[in-house]
């Protein structure tokens, strides 16, 4: 059932619009019987906006919402008479940003097939760990990455971008059903500290989730949109996801590269851009679009750091929009630029349908401004690791794993990872807050600070510094800023200056590979 609250953003997003009869009953029974899973969100799309683009590809071009369905079931068809792919079975995918990759998603869960999205940046030795604990059939993968596949165990079959285009062009015929079992897409956890756990990705049950999105971030039914965020990120798939629901034409650039961007946003009027906070970082690195076609920047996938929000609305004007949530409970909290406005480093509020909690050690309710574990609920909370193991719940409520406080105005506010607090000299230690700080100077390009050993005080902070091009800066004068601001057990003792940061290919800093950056 539709609530009332659902209607009305729906009809306020344009999805509710009048149209062809047969195409409207069309598409609802798309619904009806394939749910709202990746591909039954095609196939409402296709059956309503055949025509309309869906896809920019900047190898193929155009690719209408027809074809991409038509492209996709040939693909499922050839993988089931050709491999026997089945039900259950899972298809590991190691792709970067282009409709071959969105063809193979869709094919597997048509086939009741898991797709396991796998993180590009994975070495060798993890990829061969992620097939044998994720128990792959078939690995697809774009040709960069042949070498790479050689890693994997034997009995996974390997299939190129090339491989799979020829199974597309030479599909038996035959009809495809909806599958006794749906396909769980699985998604990997960042892997920033060893190898990435596989999280199943709940299917939405109907309109809620998306209702949830879009009440808060106004994106609107046939929007032209470019999803920059990988599509194996939990954030560039859950872009795919809305996107497809909203009927959009999708843009798509295999790697982010920021004037690329910024002339990919021209060229084609993008109105919603889906990034990572790095990216938006780099937009402020070239000039932008002229005239600005963007309405709405989306970010999410970690913290925006020091005064970046503000920095980038300056130049872009009120778009930004930051969801914070996680691979195991979808999302959080989302601050619209209002909100960034008014507290720069806020999360926002939680959205329609989402309930947060601030808990203490004991389970209690910490009081606003009372920094705590962070809890969730939603209708989107993932359904496990693939391992087996859950993750830690209270009342219905899942642990994001950060500390995180909320404000008299109701503003969340994450103070950092559970694991990252450190206690120097008995005192409890918050590295992202030294990390704000230190990048509102305006010769850093970029900052980490994490905790380290220390034989009398336990632990203390270490900060690594990448400065723009011409810029100096010199290590007692960092630590000179640090003790103006924050008290003394926040002054990081070592301070290394670094050309750039290491991150893995969701934008994350990878902190084990730091110390060889000194």
């Amino acid at each position: 059932m539709i609530t009332p609250f659902a209607v009305a953003t729906l009809t306020r997003r344009g999805l509710l619009t009048p149209g062809s009869p047969v195409r409207i009953a069309a598409q609802l029974n798309a619904l009806r019987r394939w749910g709202f899973s990746l591909s039954g969100e095609l196939r409402q799309a296709a059956a309503r906006d055949p025509e309309r683009v869906a896809i920019i590809d900047e190898r193929r071009g155009e690719v209408t919402y027809g074809q991409l369905l038509g492209n996709a079931e040939r693909l499922a068809r050839a993988l089931r008479g050709t491999t026997g792919v089945r039900a259950g079975d899972r298809i590991g995918l190691l792709c970067r940003n282009h409709a071959g990759m969105v063809e193979a998603m869709v094919a597997g869960t048509l086939l009741g097939a898991d797709p396991v999205l796998i993180n590009t940046g994975l070495s060798p030795a993890q990829l061969a760990t992620v097939a044998e604990e994720q128990r792959l059939r078939i690995l697809v993968h774009d040709t960069e990455f042949a070498e790479k596949a050689l890693a994997l165990p034997p009995g996974v079959e390997r299939i190129t971008e090339e491989r799979a285009a020829e199974l597309v062009a030479t599909a038996p015929p035959g009809e495809l059903r909806p599958p006794e079992q749906d396909g769980r897409t699985i998604v990997l956890t960042s892997g920033t500290t060893g190898t990435p756990k596989g999280a199943r990705r709940r299917t939405p049950s109907g309109f809620g989730p998306l209702v949830s999105i879009i009440h808060r971030i106004p994106l609107h039914a046939r929007d032209r949109i470019m999803i920059s965020a990988p599509l194996f990120h939990t954030w560039g798939y859950a872009a795919l996801q809305v996107s497809f629901a909203l009927r959009a034409t999708v843009v798509l650039q295999r790697r982010f590269e920021p004037a690329g961007c910024v002339a990919l946003a021209a060229q084609h009027r993008v109105r919603g851009l889906f990034a990572v906070p790095v990216m938006v970082q780099r937009l402020l690195e070239v000039p932008p679009p002229r005239p600005n076609p963007l309405r709405i920047v989306a970010v999410s996938g970690s913290a925006l750091p020091g005064g970046l929000a503000t920095r980038f609305m300056d130049v872009y004007g009120d778009v930004l929009y930051n969801l914070y949530g996680s691979t195991e409970v979808s999302w959080a909290s989302i601050a619209t630029p209002r909100d960034l406005r008014a507290a720069p480093h806020t999360a926002g509020r939680p959205p329609h349908g989402t309930r947060l909690a601030i808990l203490g050690p004991a389970g209690e309710r910490m009081p606003p401004g009372h920094v705590g574990r962070i809890f969730v609920g939603n209708d989107m909370l993932f359904e496990g690791y693939t391992s087996g193991a859950g993750k830690e719940s209270h009342d219905g409520l899942f642990a994001t794993g950060d500390l995180g406080q909320v404000d008299h105005d109701g503003l969340v506010f994450v103070v950092g990872r559970e694991d990252d607090m450190i206690i120097s000299g008995g005192e409890n230690v918050f590295p992202s807050e030294v990390e704000n700080l230190l990048a509102d100077l305006p010769q850093v390009r970029e900052v980490a600070v994490i905790g380290v050993p220390d034989r009398e005080y336990g632990q203390r902070l270490a900060a690594y510094l990448a400065l723009h091009q011409g810029e100096a800066l010199d290590a007692d004068a960092v630590r000179e800023y640090v003790r103006r601001y924050r008290a003394r057990y926040c002054i990081p003792r070592d301070v290394y200056f670094v050309p750039y940061l290491p991150r893995n290919a969701t934008g994350k800093v990878v902190v084990r590979e730091l110390p060889r950056f000194r």
